[in-house]
């Protein structure tokens, strides 16, 4: 094996790591993000970032990788099939996947695959790429293109919004009648074990997540959620600004643990829950040919049976 030196063409736009990642098969983001903090990976003969957008014309040095085969991450068939019987919708350049709970988009971090990589493993011959993400605990509708030209197009309509989303969560406490609209900015930040975090700040990106109550119940409140942007961990964090987190959220207040005190026979149905209450339930568009597509994905039956518990607990349907 040899270093290899690559002249950016049709990849001008893409971040330096999901190239890397694409062209790197089988090697985990953890050591593609090592490699370019070490400088083995250069842009032009000098160091950069793994955030860095390749801009056309840059000259990219890419080192020799070796991964042990007895280390290379098995993905077993029942995964597979869960992935596959997930897909919504696939034509050509696009594929929409009703995304299963507790399953990560990519792998890193410990994680040893994720969505992306068990689809390009399983299917070699198509160029998928992330066009957005949802957080592992977080189901529902979610983009995969598989041309750089709809990744784009999509991106394009991201920036623009013109792809229109609705979430349904569940969180803690009444949420008031009159908050419909949250518009505060995000940054991101790591804490010193390396975990990453996002909070209100006003120098950061710019971030509006509308809201509309569903159902109220004993302290606790349904929401469809209205992101207009796109910034990351924006619901939770906007949701806890507003007082009120997400049901089994902890890094943002949603403690899993609800005292039986404050929330009676409800507090069993709370402290069973096993993730965040998130689901990204409509993803609408137009296509690149000119179709209006529109998916709607069903509440996972976890989040159904949490809301059918506060539902016996007195939870009504609100009228606004």
């Amino acid at each position: 094996m040899s270093v290899r030196h690559v002249v950016i063409e049709e990849h001008a736009g893409q971040r330096l790591d999901n190239f890397l990642h694409r062209e790197l098969k089988n090697v985990p983001r953890s050591r593609i993000y090592r490699m370019v903090r070490r400088g083995e990976v250069r842009i032009n003969g000098g160091r950069i970032g793994v955030s860095y957008r390749l801009q056309r014309g840059d000259r990219l040095r890419i080192p020799p990788v070796r991964i042990d085969s007895r280390n290379e991450s098995h993905i077993g068939e029942a995964t597979i099939n869960q992935i596959s019987r997930a897909i919504m919708y696939e034509d050509e350049e696009l594929l929409v996947l009703n995304k299963p709970v507790g399953v990560a988009v990519h792998g890193g971090s410990g994680i040893r695959h994720g969505i992306i990589e068990i689809l390009r493993q399983t299917r070699s011959d198509v160029t998928f790429e992330l066009v957005h993400r949802l957080d592992r605990d977080t189901s529902g509708c979610m983009l995969i293109a598989k041309t750089r030209r709809m990744l784009l197009e999509l991106h394009a309509a991201f920036r623009e919004a013109r792809v229109k989303k609705r979430y349904d969560a569940v969180v803690t406490g009444d949420w008031p009648q009159g908050l419909r609209t949250v518009r505060h900015s995000l940054r991101r930040y790591t804490l010193q074990s390396g975990e990453r975090r996002v909070r209100i700040d006003l120098h950061g990106d710019k971030a509006r997540t509308d809201f509309e109550i569903q159902q109220r119940g004993a302290r606790v409140t349904r929401l469809w959620v209205y992101p207009h942007t796109g910034r990351t961990h924006q619901i939770r964090v906007h949701l806890r600004h507003a007082g009120h987190a997400l049901i089994g959220d902890p890094v943002y207040g949603g403690q899993r643990k609800v005292s039986a005190r404050r929330l009676r026979e409800t507090a069993q149905s709370l402290n069973e829950f096993p993730r965040q209450a998130l689901h990204a339930q409509t993803l609408g568009f137009v296509h690149p040919s000119g179709e209006t597509l529109i998916f709607v994905s069903d509440l996972p039956t976890d989040i159904q049976a949490l809301v059918e518990a506060l539902v016996g607990q007195g939870l009504a349907r609100g009228q606004y």
